[in-house]
């Protein structure tokens, strides 16, 4: 006969262990109130994306040929049908802005995890066995990083050809670096600790020590920069789209919205300016809860 009483308080201790964790992250997270107004406005940003087709008003492609830069409700020749109104070929500003996040969490997500993954290997090798391995990898790195993110974007684009995918790749091996150091710093701070020593005395391998051993006590700081990522990468895809070196029209992307609009500056200042406003206010708000993220998952940013 099995006795499971011994076993039944520690999983109610670790539930409550993560209970506690949880609480602990929350409470310093909540402590910065641009970071929970940021987390808020992402998850409706997540939510608009997820029910684009049912909250958009009309197909984002649809054209109206009667009612061409047609002006927001608010102002004199708006039409209730189009609430923020029509850009030049008479599609629906509203429409293509809420299908437009899609594409923002789309990069964002794809760009992130290309660059996590990759980043995340690349320091842990270098971390780990040190040497010539470590001091070949990060020259390198260093090479990548001494050219201006958007420069070197725009160069592997036109090298690939424009397009979204190819955009995504672009930013994505840009981004890699960053996240390579990150995973380096920290692997090279925990490796020597006795957790580490007692796991290699105990017969765990090189893998088993690097992504089961060590990788776990180092994903605070990549949680921290995934996030100022995943801001930088909506932000560095706009641009490509405006410069038509990513997604191509008639893609409701908010960067080549803006490159569609920028001849109607003067005279119709709606098509720009929302556009403009849904990538700042996007970019902000995931800024700022990356700050609050930092502040709760790093020990050294916390108050006693």
């Amino acid at each position: 006969m099995t006795d499971t009483s011994s076993t039944a308080p520690a999983k109610l201790s670790d539930a409550a262990i993560r209970r506690r964790m949880f609480a602990d992250f929350w409470f310093y997270f909540s402590e910065n109130r641009g970071a929970v107004v940021g987390l808020a406005i992402f998850v409706l940003l997540v939510l608009v994306a997820i029910f684009a087709s049912l909250i958009a008003p009309h197909d984002p492609a649809m054209q109206y040929r009667d009612s061409l830069l047609v002006p927001p409700i608010w102002q004199e020749g708006g039409k209730s049908g189009f609430l923020l109104g029509t850009d030049a070929v008479g599609r629906d500003i509203l429409s293509r802005l809420i299908y437009g996040a899609q594409y923002s969490l789309f990069i964002g997500i794809v760009v992130v995890a290309v660059a996590l993954i990759g980043g995340i290997i690349i320091g842990l090798v270098a971390g780990y066995f040190g040497g010539w391995v470590d001091t070949v990898i990060m020259r390198v790195m260093d090479v990548i990083l001494a050219f201006p993110s958007l420069l070197l974007a725009l160069v592997l684009v036109a090298v690939l050809g424009p397009g979204l995918v190819n955009a995504m790749i672009a930013i994505a091996i840009v981004y890699q670096p960053h996240f390579a150091r990150l995973t380096r710093a920290a692997v090279m701070g925990e490796k020597r600790r006795e957790y580490v020593t007692a796991a290699r005395v105990s017969g765990a391998g090189n893998l088993r020590l690097m992504f089961r051993t060590i990788l776990p006590n180092c994903l605070a700081p990549l949680i921290v920069q995934g996030t100022l990522s995943f801001s930088n990468a909506v932000l560095d895809a706009a641009a490509l789209g405006f410069l038509g070196m990513g997604a191509q029209p008639p893609t409701p992307e908010w960067g080549t919205m803006l490159a569609e609009a920028r001849e109607f500056i003067l005279r119709a200042w709606w098509v720009v300016t929302f556009p403009g406003l849904a990538i700042l206010i996007t970019v902000l708000a995931i800024n700022v809860m990356g700050d609050g993220l930092r502040d709760a998952l790093d020990p050294k940013l916390k108050r006693g």
